[in-house]
């Protein structure tokens, strides 16, 4: 969950709120778009609120659009460049700073206050504060965890999860028999990646005299790629594709998967795709190298940001107000396992299985290069072709060099 990372004109900020936003029409409803990024909220979570938001900002209609991750960077580069811009954009929080040097973004420091934002986690709210100014409301944070299937784990007679990377190859390995698959790892889902490549004390990419240099193809990072290659065979997952194509949700949901890498609120989804699977699924951190800590993770998150282009500055803001308040933020926490956005709600998700995992994984959270230009990176899904290059056959040091330099050349761009 991040990348999803400047300054704004102050044309742009406070005065987006007044003389920028044009009167609604008295013969109908205000429509709000508002682009939700896939995976972050159930659908029954979203109607509700939708419906009780309606019920009490009267003359306000939501249009509640749900965005693959899969291109989002262009879409919402596009958006925030157009006069027709949605109104409330969900982006990953590592996303923020390439957005908001655009110029596209509001600047919303002056409304912390009434958002409560001393009450935010600081590391949540961190990556949306550029150069003193808060372009995105923290939203949610998480990070993966493994969640598997209790049953299929019975049927092979594994009674725990393991609490090192070989004894999951060796568990993986036992699960995946008789038709079904130990683990459903596609081959670009690069988060995890990432977590294999800092376990080996590698990085994505490194900041050397002032300047990016991608480092994928250090032996550390090539170390971390081989551990993925060893997994992901191990199941049937396609070596071309990321986790949302197909949506290996849906491709839990039909039972015959031990394991998948992903936050614990996707057992949401599954419920929503198969009711049967209530109770049937468990949490484990990733494991780590060695017993004694369990694997370093990507720590995600994903803001709300209000387009410098919307016409409905103030009704915007008021719906950012609502989905980033004390009422949303424990119903998306409890439905979703999320961690919420404010640090007096840390207790909101005590005793879930889930949140536990992803708590003990979080002592090792790490974050994506801390540069505008990487959310480039990932738009370019350069990281992912050189995924998909290795597990098909392509030779990892040449592969791992091509990508590096992408990265480099990417990082530096304007620089």
């Amino acid at each position: 969950m991040k990348n999803r990372f400047l300054a704004l004109a102050a044309v742009f900020a406070l005065a987006a709120c007044g003389a920028s936003e044009q009167p609604q029409s008295s013969s109908g409803p205000v429509k709000l778009t508002v682009w939700i990024m896939d995976g972050s909220v159930t659908q029954d979570l979203l109607k509700s609120f939708e419906t009780e938001y309606e019920a009490a900002h009267k003359g306000v209609d939501l249009d509640l659009q749900i965005q693959a991750w899969d291109g989002i960077g262009e879409r919402v580069t596009a958006a925030l460049a157009s006069t027709d811009a949605p109104d409330v954009i969900e982006v990953g929080n590592t996303q923020v700073a390439q957005y908001s040097a655009s110029g596209g973004v509001t600047d919303l420091t002056g409304r912390i206050a009434d958002l409560k934002g001393e009450d935010w986690l600081p590391g949540l709210a961190q990556p949306g504060n550029i150069d003193g100014k808060q372009y995105g409301i923290p939203w949610y944070a998480a990070n993966r965890v493994v969640v598997y299937n209790k049953d299929l784990w019975a049927k092979a007679g594994v009674k725990e999860p393991p609490k090192t990377r070989e004894e999951w190859l060796a568990v993986t390995a036992k699960l995946n028999k008789g038709g079904d698959q130990g683990i459903y790892l596609t081959g670009q889902t690069w988060y995890a990646l990432a977590g294999f490549v800092w376990d080996e004390g590698g990085d994505l990419a490194v900041q050397e005299g002032g300047k990016w240099k991608g480092a994928l193809d250090t032996p550390q990072a090539l170390a971390g790629m081989d551990f993925y290659k060893r997994l992901q065979a191990l199941g049937k997952g396609p070596k071309d594709a990321d986790e949302a194509n197909p949506p290996q949700h849906e491709v839990f949901a039909q039972g015959k998967v031990g394991q998948i890498i992903a936050v614990p609120g996707v057992a949401a989804r599954v419920l929503e795709v198969e009711p049967g699977m209530k109770g049937k699924m468990g949490f484990f951190p990733i494991p780590g190298k060695t017993a004694d800590r369990p694997g370093t993770v990507f720590t995600g998150g994903s803001d709300l940001v209000i387009p410098a282009a919307s016409k409905r500055q103030e009704q915007a803001y008021e719906l950012v107000k609502a989905l980033a308040g004390e009422k949303f933020q424990t119903e998306l926490a409890k439905t979703m396992s999320f961690v919420p956005n404010r640090t007096s709600l840390a207790g909101v998700l005590s005793g879930d299985e889930g949140t536990a995992a992803m708590a003990a994984g979080a002592a090792n959270g790490r974050a994506t290069p801390n540069t505008p230009n990487w959310a480039a990176v990932e738009a370019t899904s350069v990281i992912k072709q050189y995924m998909t290059a290795v597990l098909t056959g392509g030779d990892p040091a040449t592969e791992a060099k091509k990508v590096s330099a992408a990265i480099t050349t990417t990082l530096n761009s304007g620089s």
